[in-house]
């Protein structure tokens, strides 16, 4: 069995934040139906979609990964015509998740507040910038903008360097996370009360929420962080340090680990007794990473990592996506996984991290769906939507 299984998700989401959220929850089990407007469908289905590196059976990566596992049908929800479809859809669904820009859902008839009419169990979920509330929730956003404003981008980079944003979209895909997080908490909510709730999450909210115990030590003392690159701001070793032929990393977290990295290093400037107390390691950090500069340069990354997992120091590469994505450790967890097209290629992308005992881990989720795959055999299981009605509505635009 499957961890959402019986559970039916209407996806209308673009782009990344939305996608990604439904994407974890069709990962999870449920089926994931993405309601798409005829014609050209979801803006993702255009990105790198005929680039010749980027793209299979003419899908890009993008749309590859954020929608395996879905069904995809074509709604005008434009139309009134299209928008009953879609009432008829949610009398039989479970959630409805969107990141349209605030007010959309509104002026469509297909807010909450219109849907739980139409089946009080509804939960509802909308992924924005800013949320729904407060002085100013129509300004557009995306990733980089949310990582700007949310703080974590000020402290990313080296002290004189211009702040940089995280190599991974993670305003976008906090968003996203986060969004089938409250999905979830909505789904048990009505096993108590028996009603639907809706989800409001704000991609801006989530980069704070991220910020997490560094803010409180910000909003108690007053000082604003700066960047400091890959070391720490307590702990002495905790950095990335270059080897002969690449970079390793080490945590030393704590007075013990120290203590072990010094024994393996063998370096005599860091026996000093009182280098064993963690406010004289931080005061001394310049000093200490010289040193540990000095002796990491004289072997490569094979070598190092070999002694520090021999002490059992937390340490580990500085790896490429190649190396990553090659990791045994991962491979041994199926976050690589296999999908196989409709035209025979095959795609490898990030399988799913939760893994849940007792239920079936989508080690090959179904093809992301051809633009309006799905439409008739959707529709089709709906009372009163026979061939003949399906036609009609076909020939008016109203579906496809």
């Amino acid at each position: 069995m499957r961890a959402l299984q019986g559970i039916t998700v209407l996806d209308l989401t673009h782009m990344l934040s939305g996608p990604y959220g439904a994407m974890v929850l069709a990962d999870l089990g449920a089926r994931c139906i993405k309601v798409e407007p005829p014609g050209a469908g979801e803006g993702t289905r255009a990105l790198l979609a005929k680039d010749r590196d980027f793209s299979r059976d003419g899908m890009g990566a993008y749309f590859l990964t954020l929608n395996r596992g879905k069904e995809s049908i074509c709604v005008d929800l434009k139309s009134e015509a299209g928008r009953e479809v879609f009432y008829d859809l949610v009398r039989h669904a479970d959630v409805v998740i969107d990141n349209f820009s605030v007010g959309v859902t509104q002026r469509l008839g297909i807010d909450h507040e219109s849907l739980a009419k139409v089946n009080e169990r509804i939960v509802t979920c909308s992924i924005s910038g800013f949320g729904a509330t407060g002085p100013d929730p129509h300004r557009p956003a995306f990733d980089q903008v949310v990582q700007a404003m949310g703080g974590g981008m000020s402290i990313t980079g080296f002290a004189d360097s211009p702040p940089v944003r995280s190599g991974i979209p993670h305003g976008d895909l906090g968003g996203g996370v986060f969004g089938a997080i409250g999905v979830l908490a909505a789904l048990v909510n009505r096993q108590l009360t028996g009603k639907g709730r809706h989800v409001d999450v704000s991609m801006l909210d989530v980069q704070a929420s991220l910020l997490n115990y560094m803010a409180t030590m910000y909003l108690m003392s007053g000082q604003v962080p700066d960047r400091i690159g890959n070391s720490h701001f307590v702990h002495v070793p905790y950095n990335s340090f270059r080897t002969a032929d690449g970079y390793v990393i080490v945590a030393c977290i704590g007075d013990a680990f120290f203590e072990k990295f010094v024994e393996m290093l063998g370096r005599d400037e860091l026996r000093d007794p009182e280098l064993r107390k963690q406010p004289v390691r931080f005061a001394a950090k310049a000093q200490i990473e010289a040193v540990i500069h000095e002796e990491f340069a004289k072997q490569g990354n094979e070598y190092w990592l070999a002694r520090l997992r021999e002490a059992r120091i937390p340490c580990g590469p500085v790896n490429d996506f190649a190396a990553a994505l090659s990791d045994p450790q991962l491979l041994a967890r199926n976050m690589v996984i296999e999908v196989e097209l409709p035209g025979g290629s095959k795609v490898r992308m990030p399988g799913n991290p939760v893994k849940l005992e007792g239920c079936d881990d989508p080690a090959q989720p179904s093809p992301p769906p051809r633009l309006g795959e799905h439409t008739d055999a959707v529709l089709g299981t709906l009372p009163g939507y026979d061939k003949a009605r399906l036609a009609s509505l076909r020939e008016r635009g109203v579906i496809a």
